[in-house]
């Protein structure tokens, strides 16, 4: 077995200096060989790409969090290569949505005691997304989180506090498997995985294998419903909210009243008015534990 890890030293936390004598420690008890490389400059996707082709390993571990684990992610799309996810970031949604534990010793001893799972991938407006994106309310969210040096939980709050007083409402005409709606909503979300790193729970029907994504459309509410809806998220009572609509399909084409913010993955991609949204079924090998 050969495997190549690629290590984020600016993912989030300071978990990446003992990872050094974790992979010497368990190469020596599985025999493998491997290749370690730490991400640097902004050309860090194609150096990986041909890194991979020279090693030619058959698991790249990823130690970061989603920003880190998207980029694997669409490298190794329709490829034989398993993934293997270490979260080391302020945000490690794809980890928890895969019942990874959040210690980095537990995850790489996961080459032991894991198996391959083939997972499905969406597309959104062409750029690869393996967790979730959106439009709207949390897309906002994350724009301001990203300029923040300091992240967690009390950050984010905070960051939603602010935008609930500057709540905007978009028109989305959303068209999916020969159906044609119009919704009024403050949020849409474009969800392969159920929950965020938070453990907020936004998609309820949510099944990373089935073939389908699901369109969470949060509908405008009243600013003191905010603390209802999110404790509905963190109870994984969602669909409850008569603010909340979901549709579950393999394709849907958006077009918004006007531009909104869009994020992937915890990335701010661009200000979009038209979100086009593609299944990628079975598109990627991850190693779970046994029990996933």
């Amino acid at each position: 077995m050969k495997v190549f890890f690629v290590i984020n030293p600016g993912s989030g936390t300071e978990t990446n200096k003992i990872l050094d004598p974790l992979i010497e420690e368990i190469s020596q008890k599985l025999h493998f060989d491997y290749e370690v490389y730490s991400i640097e400059g902004s050309d860090a996707d194609s150096v990986i790409k041909k890194k991979i082709e020279e090693f030619k390993p058959d698991i790249v571990a990823a130690a970061g969090g989603d920003g880190t684990v998207n980029m694997l992610a669409c490298i190794l799309a329709y490829t034989d290569i398993t993934l293997l996810i270490i979260p080391t970031g302020s945000a490690n949604g794809m980890a928890r949505e895969l019942q990874i534990a959040n210690n980095p010793e537990q995850a790489i001893h996961l080459l032991e005691t894991g198996i391959t799972k083939p997972i499905d991938l969406i597309k959104i407006n062409g750029k690869i997304c393996i967790h979730l994106g959106d439009v709207g309310l949390n897309a906002r969210i994350v724009k301001r989180f990203e300029q923040e040096k300091k992240r967690g939980m009390m950050s984010y709050a905070r960051h939603l506090m602010a935008e609930i007083f500057l709540l905007k409402h978009y028109k989305f005409r959303i068209k999916y498997e020969n159906k044609e709606i119009t919704r009024r909503a403050v949020s849409l979300t474009f969800a392969n995985a159920t929950k965020y790193g938070t453990g907020a729970v936004i998609n309820p029907n949510g099944i990373i294998d089935d073939g389908k994504f699901e369109l969470v459309i949060i509908k405008p509410f009243p600013d003191i419903k905010i603390l209802s809806i999110a404790w509905k998220m963190f109870r994984n009572t969602l669909l409850t909210s008569d603010y909340v609509e979901i549709i579950s399909c393999n394709e849907a084409h958006i077009k918004s009243s006007r531009k909104t913010t869009l994020q992937i993955d915890g990335e701010i991609i661009n200000r979009v008015k038209e979100i086009k949204v593609e299944m990628m079924h079975n598109a990627l090998k991850v190693l779970v534990p046994a029990q996933t």
